[in-house]
């Protein structure tokens, strides 16, 4: 199905139909809802390339990934996010671009894509604390939508996080609620801004139920199961070892439960985890019942919606920023349960 066939099919003239496909505001709203529903029943997709020529866009979004986060790309939340984010520029009738720079160059590749009209838009991954980019992106003038947040950034922009502090200020007191009192935190890197705001909610939670935090039962780092692995056995070789253990990623749990089941321990009897990113296509937590206990919130819904967020951007360039504040859903699964009682207190 091409264009001429559309029109056809519909009576149109091609000009008229790609008039309205492309959104043009002199087009009747009932010719355009017309001829949207025949191109999707029909199962037409735009040359992208006349499109492009028509509209003066690129018809791209960009995805720019420094090598000093490379590994995020084989990382299943990466995955799922560009996983749904794709849905929606295919929908649009968008391609992306994806660029792994050295970090170095990041910012060149940025106005390099700008001043070639290479992409239209751009979805900022990994945002740190402070981040540098917020500032260099208002600065050139393309739309942009941060995954996430950069707390202390520069002014107001369009961003798409879940509450990460409130996420794990509530995982902390339910583990406080069963009796835990020496709970271990495997973190990702305290320079991203998603960890930062974990780790407060965790010390926040503490210092309200009167708990003194121990700085050596937390830990921050890339997270890769490895991490978890070595970090557990940190923790657990501590003389006043902890009974529960708070994970950044399901990635580094995997590796948090290889390190207790090797000290001969049973994970939710004798070490209780909790988990963070369990609602993933590629690693899925059990399949009817959770084996975490986790923290759950649709990364491929968040892919979605910050890739329509932009797309909405660039058709409407003076848009106000936006900012979508997506709530962790507590899922209570095995790997949790009341604190172990000490060996003196049995009996």
């Amino acid at each position: 199905m091409n264009l001429k066939q559309l029109a056809k099919e519909l009576g149109l003239s091609q000009t008229t139909v790609s008039r309205a496909l492309n959104g043009y505001p002199e087009v009747a709203e009932a010719t355009r809802r017309r001829v949207a529903e025949a191109a999707e029943r029909l199962n037409y997709r735009p040359n992208t390339r006349a499109r492009s020529l028509a509209t003066g866009r690129s018809m791209a979004i960009g995805h720019v990934i420094p090598l000093s986060t490379k590994n995020e790309i084989m990382n299943p939340i990466f995955a799922d996010f560009i996983a749904g984010a794709g849905e929606t520029y295919f929908k649009g009738g968008y391609e992306m671009v994806l660029s792994v720079v050295n970090d170095a160059d990041e910012a060149r590749v940025y106005r390099s894509l700008a001043a070639k009209g290479a992409v239209d838009g751009l979805i900022v991954h990994a945002p740190r604390t402070g981040d540098p980019r917020i500032a260099l992106l208002k600065d050139i003038g393309l739309p942009f939508v941060v995954h996430g947040r950069a707390s202390a950034g520069d002014g107001d922009y369009s961003w798409v996080d879940v509450n990460n502090r409130r996420a794990f200020q509530r995982a902390t007191e339910f583990l406080i609620d069963l009796g835990h009192r020496k709970i271990g935190l495997v973190n990702g890197l305290e320079t991203m801004d998603f960890a930062a705001r974990r780790r407060d909610g965790y010390l926040r939670a503490l210092k309200d139920r009167g708990l003194v935090p121990d700085e050596g039962l937390m830990s921050s780092d890339e997270m890769t199961e490895s991490y978890g692995y070595e970090a557990a056995r940190r923790l657990m070789s501590r003389s006043d070892a902890p009974t529960a253990i708070l994970s950044s990623s399901m990635i580094i749990a995997l590796g948090i439960r290889r390190a207790i089941e090797g000290l001969g321990l049973r994970m939710g009897r004798d070490v209780s985890i909790v988990t963070f990113d369990d609602d993933l296509s590629y690693l899925r937590n059990g399949k009817d019942i959770p084996i975490y206990t986790s923290l759950r919130a649709s990364v491929r819904e968040m892919g979605r919606r910050a890739a329509q967020m932009l797309l909405d951007r660039i058709e409407q360039r003076s848009r106000p920023a936006e900012h979508v504040l997506i709530e962790a859903e507590l899922t209570v699964g095995q790997s949790t349960g009341p604190a172990p009682v000490p060996e003196l207190e049995k009996g």
